[in-house]
């Protein structure tokens, strides 16, 4: 007899890859103005060239602003910033501009259009190198044309986790940060 039980319904199927680190995409909008939109459903995907794919809902407005400009700048928040990208994505830019409602503090890029969010711990600078459209969403993958870390924060390893931690979304409005740290041993 087998220990697994079988979900009754596929909603939700991916919590069981969940939490996933979530960042958020700065993109420049057919109106001019940039553009923030959390994603947690995001991926490395080859080190040469160096890419990171994005899910993106086809109905979202990050989805228009990337079909308009193919560049993004990929910001990753540290865990204090839940609130803040929690409300990035239960609004629409649509609707508002979220850079003044939540009062994001922006610094220019060194090679793409779209800004850095000077609160992240880290920025990728990334242009549109593939698009697939799977189901409701076009994955994105970008191509990383610059990395930028907070001092001090990173080793050569990644995130040192005694000064900083990323943020893990779960579900909803449910966040989670690494905790502690486990070495794994070789089994021989």
């Amino acid at each position: 007899m087998s220990s697994f039980t079988r979900l009754e319904s596929m909603e939700g199927f991916y919590y069981t890859l969940h939490p996933k680190p979530t960042v958020v995409l700065i993109t420049l909008c057919p109106n001019g103005r940039f553009n923030a939109m959390p994603a947690s459903w995001n991926m490395p995907v080859s080190e040469e060239p160096p890419t990171v794919a994005v899910a993106v809902s086809r109905e979202t407005y990050t989805f228009e602003c990337l079909e308009h400009h193919p560049e993004a700048t990929i910001n990753v928040p540290h865990s204090g910033l839940a609130d803040v990208v929690y409300s990035l994505g239960s609004t629409s830019g649509r609707d508002v501009d979220k850079i003044k409602k939540f009062n994001l503090k922006l610094e220019s890029s060194e090679i793409v259009k779209p800004p850095r969010w000077s609160d992240a711990i880290a920025s990728l600078e990334g242009r549109v190198h593939a698009k697939l459209d799977v189901g409701e969403v076009r994955l994105y993958v970008f191509e990383i044309l610059a990395v930028h870390v907070k001092r001090d924060l990173y080793t050569r390893w990644g995130w040192d986790f005694t000064k900083t931690n990323i943020l893990l979304h779960g579900a909803g409005r449910t966040f989670y940060h690494v905790g502690r740290m486990i070495r794994a041993q070789k089994l021989a």
